[in-house]
């Protein structure tokens, strides 16, 4: 089975708290984009495979693991040792969503391999989240309000057909060492998610006024502001930071303004792309 997995873009993202464990709470908005990886999934009778094709534009920021370390092999790990299944799978992973962004490339990667174990064995697994706090919500994808770790998933209003344009230097951001950064903040300014979420709903045109996200005063990567002040001089209604890092998105009236951006962001030595924002995560290719 072949599909293609989106990518994803915080509209807003706040971190709320600090569990005992050492996790922190978040409160978002999760939106899935036209940014996709190809994955192809082959039972076979034992064992698990896995090979990339990976852009060198992508792994220059971040080497992607083709082996056990990679979250996609551990979901079809995970998958047969809960369904108690004696057998194995080939996959290929195709990366089109760049690494250590902040889109999720890895837990799209693999919600996409249990999505395909389950419609070639006809089961799935109980707890998505065990493989990290994306995952369930890339199982469905669209437009949701996310709480807890990242687990708490509650689709709200459609907020698909936005015009984006994406970009992305060659700087990464280690999750955890935002985090860490975010402890250190004092008075940090917090996104205001639940305007974010009634506007969705009621008044979709101007949304984009509570776009935001938190770690933006955390992470101080140089290309992330070079890429939102190009943004912000070609036409763009908001340019934000997505999840902990480096990826930006900025949101454009037309197509016409996002390609006109997307090529200055190129000529500049960016990562740059035009895309909707997406109803679904997974779309079945053969």
């Amino acid at each position: 089975m072949k599909v293609k997995t989106a990518a994803k873009v915080n509209l807003a993202l706040d971190v709320t708290g600090k569990l005992p464990n050492g996790y922190h709470t978040i409160e978002s908005v999760f939106q899935t984009v036209g940014l996709y990886d190809e994955i192809s999934v082959e039972l076979t009778e034992k064992g698990i495979t896995l090979s990339c094709e990976v852009p060198e534009q992508f792994a220059v920021s971040d080497h992607i693991p083709c082996d056990e370390r990679n979250i996609a092999y551990k979901a079809a790990k995970l998958f047969f040792e809960e369904n108690d299944m004696d057998c194995g799978c080939n996959i290929h992973i195709k990366k089109g969503i760049p690494s250590q962004a902040g889109m999720g490339g890895g837990s799209t990667d693999a919600a996409a391999v249990l999505y395909c174990l389950g419609r070639l064995t006809g089961t799935s697994v109980s707890k998505p989240e065990k493989l990290g706090a994306d995952v369930p919500f890339f199982l469905t994808g669209g437009t949701a309000y996310v709480e807890g770790i990242g687990e708490k998933v509650t689709p709200i209003a459609d907020y698909s057909g936005k015009i984006l344009v994406i970009a992305k230097g060659e700087g990464g951001v280690s999750t955890a060492q935002a985090y860490g950064k975010i402890d250190s903040l004092s008075a940090p300014k917090h996104p205001e998610t639940q305007k974010l979420v009634k506007a969705i709903e009621s008044s979709q045109s101007s949304a984009f006024v509570y776009f935001g996200n938190i770690f933006e005063q955390a992470v101080e990567l140089a290309e992330v502001d070079d890429i939102k002040a190009i943004m912000c001089e070609n036409s763009s209604l908001s340019a934000v930071m997505t999840g902990s890092g480096s990826a930006v998105f900025g949101l454009f009236y037309n197509e016409h303004q996002a390609e006109i951006c997307s090529e200055k962001l190129r000529n500049n030595g960016y990562f740059a792309c035009v895309c909707e924002t997406v109803p679904d995560s997974i779309v079945i290719l053969e």
